[in-house]
């Protein structure tokens, strides 16, 4: 099968296209997908420049996320079908295959239908964003109605999900962007109040937009001095998730004083630990946003798309920044 390896670590350039050996057929719990579509997201540029999770130095194919349709179920599988649509977020680590390719071999726990009303581009670039979005929101915060939660960059791929996310609940949410497009886009999503952090105090608008209580959940997508920032943003007792390790001279003395619970979220551990049971949950995090999709209430924003022989010029655009929404490669 044709697949993009990752042949050394590097720039863009190291991503080659070329043939490999077909994947093995599907054992127990096990579907075997044929991909039409792969997400590109920030950590297969890291991995990429720095190297991946598995054996130094040897060639690996990256991609979280794909989408696509069933080739053939493993003996144990009860949920899927041969024909089925479904997207997923496993692999691409270097620790087994990864989906910059014609198939994969994937858990199908960790896999959920696509509804038919959303396009395989569009479902390929949703598991990480969505899963990481919903544990931060849902796992971590606790989030329930009426609560006002703060999500910073709230144009990017995680960003713009966590929006969908938190209006699901019926929570009112408030949002940083960078410039006019990208305020329009989030207001498009639902944002009650959305915050120009250029032209704007968020401390000065958040804390007017609260009545001078602070929001009851922030949603750190930045990191950085944003991680720290945010302290002050949030109510006495309330929660603070963060997708990035927090700076060694990070200053704790205001979150300690006013009780926040900080949580971190990274959706890679079930992979990186080889957390069966959380694996499975992530599985069930797509299956609920799958009928959120389905109902329109939730929506993957494709920004941009290009054809698997060109994922190096993905990664470029990804590294190039400032973009709205996600990045998909068409197999």
């Amino acid at each position: 099968m044709k697949a993009v390896v990752m042949t050394a670590p590097g720039g863009p350039e190291v991503l080659q296209l070329t043939n490999v050996d077909d994947p093995r057929a599907p054992r127990e719990n096990q579907l075997l997908i044929q991909l039409r579509a792969a997400g590109v997201n920030p950590i297969d540029t890291k991995l990429r420049m720095r190297g991946h999770f598995g054996p130094a130095n040897t060639p690996a194919v990256l991609g979280c996320d794909g989408a696509g349709v069933v080739e053939a179920v493993g003996p144990r599988v009860t949920r899927f079908r041969v024909g089925d649509r479904v997207y997923f977020c496993q692999g691409g680590l270097g620790l087994g295959g990864g989906n910059y390719a014609d198939y994969a071999v994937v858990d199908a726990d960790c896999v959920a239908t696509i509804p038919e009303s959303v396009e395989c581009e569009s479902a390929a670039v949703a598991p990480l964003v969505l899963i990481t979005a919903w544990e931060a929101l849902h796992d971590r915060a606790r989030i329930q109605s009426g609560q006002k939660v703060l999500i910073h960059g709230g144009a990017g791929g995680v960003g713009h999900v966590a929006i969908q996310i938190a209006k699901a609940v019926g929570a009112e949410v408030a949002t940083t962007v960078s410039d006019a497009a990208k305020a329009k886009f989030v207001t498009e999503l639902g944002a009650d109040k959305v915050i120009n952090y250029n032209r704007q105090d968020v401390l000065r608008e958040i804390m007017e937009w609260t009545d001078g209580r602070g929001v009851d959940i922030a949603f750190d997508t930045i990191g950085g001095a944003t991680f720290s920032a945010s302290f002050p943003m949030v109510r006495h007792y309330g929660d603070l998730v963060t997708i990035l390790e927090p700076d060694v001279s990070t200053p704790w003395k205001i979150a300690r004083n006013r009780n926040l619970r900080i949580s971190f979220e990274l959706m890679l551990t079930p992979q990186l630990e080889n957390q069966r049971d959380a694996l499975a949950h992530q599985g069930h995090i797509l299956k609920e946003c799958s009928a959120l999709m389905a109902s329109g209430a939730l929506k993957v924003q494709v920004n941009k798309t290009y054809p698997l022989a060109q994922a190096s010029e993905a990664h470029r655009q990804l590294e190039r920044g400032g973009m709205i929404g996600k990045i998909a490669l068409k197999i």
